[in-house]
C-alpha cells in the first residue's frame, strides 16, 4: 500500500488569540510583550475607534479648493506597520502642503516610538529643528 497521506503530521491551525498576537508582534508592536501603558490605553480605548471594522472602509479626501494650507507635516510609519506604505502614498493629496515629508522606521511596526525610541526622537527632533 502506497498511501502515505496517513503518515503526515497535520498542520495545527492557529486559535483567534494566537492569530491576535502574531498580528501584535509583527505590525502593531513588535516588542516580545507589549508595554504595560500601551497596554492599558488599548483595554481603555472605548468602542468608536476600534478594531479594524472601524476603519476598513476610510478613505481620506483632499480638503476643499478654498482651506488654508496645513503647515508642514510629517507621515511617520514603521516598516512593518499595519499602516501601509501604499496607504500612506495615498495621503500625499490629502495634505494640502508642499511641505510633506515620510519617513519609515525600519524594524519597526506601528509603534516604532517604543520599539526605537532613540530613533524615532531623532527622526522628530530634526523634524521640528528645521522650523526653530
Amino acid at each position: 500500500d502506497d498511501d502515505d497521506d496517513d503518515d503526515e503530521t497535520p498542520i495545527a491551525t492557529p486559535n483567534d488569540a494566537e492569530l491576535a498576537e502574531l498580528f501584535r508582534v509583527n505590525h502593531q508592536c513588535r516588542l516580545p510583550e507589549m508595554p504595560a501603558p500601551l497596554a492599558d490605553a488599548y483595554a481603555n480605548a472605548g468602542s468608536v475607534w476600534r478594531g479594524t471594522d472601524a476603519i476598513c472602509d476610510y478613505v481620506a479626501r483632499a480638503p476643499p479648493d478654498d482651506a488654508s494650507r496645513m503647515p508642514s507635516s510629517m507621515i511617520l510609519r514603521g516598516e512593518y506597520d499595519f499602516v501601509s506604505e501604499d496607504s500612506v502614498e495615498g495621503w500625499r493629496e490629502v495634505f494640502n502642503t508642499p511641505f510633506l515629508r515620510y519617513k519609515t522606521l525600519e524594524g519597526c511596526s506601528h509603534h516604532g516610538l517604543l520599539e526605537k525610541g532613540q530613533v524615532y526622537g531623532e527622526i522628530v527632533d530634526s523634524y521640528f529643528a528645521e522650523y526653530d
